[in-house]
């Protein structure tokens, strides 16, 4: 049996960092990991072949070389995964699907030969004995929740990893919030499922095998989800590995606000290597809080928990939403506030978007205000109507983006961050070709051709005086070109509406929700 597996394109979002990656000469920011693990599901017997169609394209002859195409990714990828679907069609190939797309609408692809839903551990197999049978049928679903100790290592002889800016472990799934906007405890449950010690050390000697020495993602929802494993097994195994290991890779991964309260956690991830953590914050205000039910945000001095946070040596990469209806027209400055105070870096702004299946679409269909599908959520548009009405919310929101990443604000920042920053790892950052172009494009780009050259010369000044934050600064700038571009781009296309329109509008049939770049399993 000969199966392609392939992973559909995405466009440019803010999580892409289509243009930060330049810098280093990466195509993709990460690889499919879902795909990597299913076909580590397959007999060994079977031949494979992998197409990412973020690294390379798809050729007619790899459609026709395969038995079964098998199609998996998440909602982002819908545009790309429809035409690679046609295209298979069109060849006669037969098609297998799974992941997030597929599981929230199947019925927009009932022209999929098998759609094998849920968690791939339990689906998969019964699929697979089908086939064998030769009696497959058109959809598997299920209601189970896999246990994460008989997930395989994924098959990393697929993938040209060179590609790639960052490689991911996922070492649990499910998380145990219920925030009433997050489509997460819909896919995987609120209970948290893991994998053991010993699978999280093979998946670390594998990628060490593999010559891996850059970042490494855990692509958890909530990494310290089960965080009595985590402090008595898995981070001080993870502490004892990096250093026989002689420290060759760092860590970054998605929390919630509560890791602040826990300093043996915090002083463990430190040590294991974690250099960045992603963090939910969505709102400022106690009543946004309560109205989406983060309760884990709520009765806190947010600005304080990040700051404790990055003195553990973190940086804390922010999520934010606004157009709750709660939300009071002062809420843009607030945030504006917060996020420069706090020295979040990375903030992605979105609008309040309703996922199928959540609690807050529920709520909104009974009230008659949803106006289609979703779309990513750093693009400018929303899928509800929001009680303050399209035109104050796009022009807030629009405001907040271009400030907050205007070179003023968002060097500032950047020092905030800094003079907090108490890094605690021992990770050997080995500088290479490709780090050396990195630093001359960016001192080209931003310093020479770039419109703020006289504010970036500033800050280069001062990270030389401070030569522990060098390679951080670097990397941060980088991250700030793709973003300027990123919401440059959400500016053109509102004018562009407005234009066509005559009024401001927010509304959007597309159908690609952005989350952090966590993977799921088909």
């Amino acid at each position: 049996m000969r199966i392609l597996l392939v992973s559909p394109d995405a466009p440019v979002t803010f999580w892409s960092l289509k243009h930060a990656l330049e810098f280093i000469s990466k195509k993709a920011l990460l690889p499919p990991l879902g795909l990597l693990t299913v076909a580590a599901m397959l007999p060994e017997t079977w031949e494979k072949r992998l197409v990412d169609l973020a690294v390379t394209g798809l050729r007619d002859d790899d459609i026709r070389w395969a038995d079964y195409v098998f199609v998996g990714g998440m909602n982002v990828q819908a545009a790309s995964a429809r035409e690679v679907i046609d295209r298979c069609k069109a060849l006669g190939a037969r098609v297998v699907a799974g992941g997030p797309l597929f599981a929230v609408m199947p019925e927009r692809f009932d022209d999929v030969d098998h759609l094998v839903l849920g968690e791939a551990e339990i689906t998969l197999p019964r699929f697979l004995e089908d086939l064998g049978r030769g009696r497959p049928q058109h959809l598997y679903q299920s209601g189970e929740w896999a246990d994460m100790r008989s997930t395989p290592l994924p098959l990393w002889s697929l993938a040209d990893t060179s590609q790639y800016g960052v490689l991911p472990i996922q070492y649990s799934r499910g998380c145990p919030f219920n925030c009433d906007f997050c489509d997460v405890t819909v896919l995987f449950g609120r209970r948290v499922r893991t994998k053991t010690t010993e699978q999280v050390l093979a998946e670390l000697d594998r990628l060490h095998a593999l010559g891996w020495r850059r970042e490494v993602f855990f692509a958890d929802d909530n990494f310290i989800a089960n965080r009595q494993t985590l402090k008595r097994q898995v981070l001080p195994a993870m502490i004892d590995w990096m250093e026989r290991h002689r420290y060759p890779f760092p860590f970054y991964t998605q929390t919630s606000i509560d890791l602040a309260d826990d300093e043996e956690l915090l002083w463990l991830m430190g040590q294991a290597g974690f250099e960045s953590v992603f963090i939910g914050i969505e709102t400022i205000t106690d009543s946004g809080l309560a109205e989406c039910s983060k309760v884990q945000n709520q009765g806190r001095d947010l600005v304080d928990c990040v700051r404790r946070i990055q003195q553990s040596g973190m940086e804390v990469q922010g999520g934010f939403i606004v157009g709750f209806d709660s939300d009071r027209p002062d809420i843009f400055d607030g945030l504006i506030e917060f996020i420069q105070e706090s020295g979040i870096v990375t903030a992605m702004v979105g609008l309040l978007q309703a996922h199928r299946g959540t609690r807050l679409y529920e709520r909104l269909d009974k009230e008659s205000r949803l106006l289609g599908e979703v779309t990513h959520n750093t693009e400018g548009v929303t899928n509800l109507i929001p009680r303050m009405g399209i035109e104050t919310l796009g022009a807030g929101y629009r405001r907040v983006v271009e400030t907050l990443y205007c070179p003023d604000r968002f060097h500032a920042r950047i020092r905030r961050f800094l003079e907090t920053w108490r890094p605690l790892h021992k990770v050997r950052y080995r500088l290479g070709p490709e780090h050396v172009r990195a630093v001359v494009l960016c001192l080209y780009r931003l310093g020479i051709r770039g419109e703020d050259r006289r504010q970036f010369w500033r800050l280069i000044a001062w990270a030389l005086r401070h030569p522990r934050d060098c390679r951080m600064v670097v990397t941060l700038l980088g991250m700030g070109c793709h973003f300027r571009k990123v919401f440059a781009d959400v500016k053109a296309r509102a004018a562009q509406q407005d234009a066509a329109q005559g009024a401001p509008t927010l509304t959007s049939q597309s159908s690609a929700p952005e989350r952090h770049p966590s993977e799921s399993m088909t």
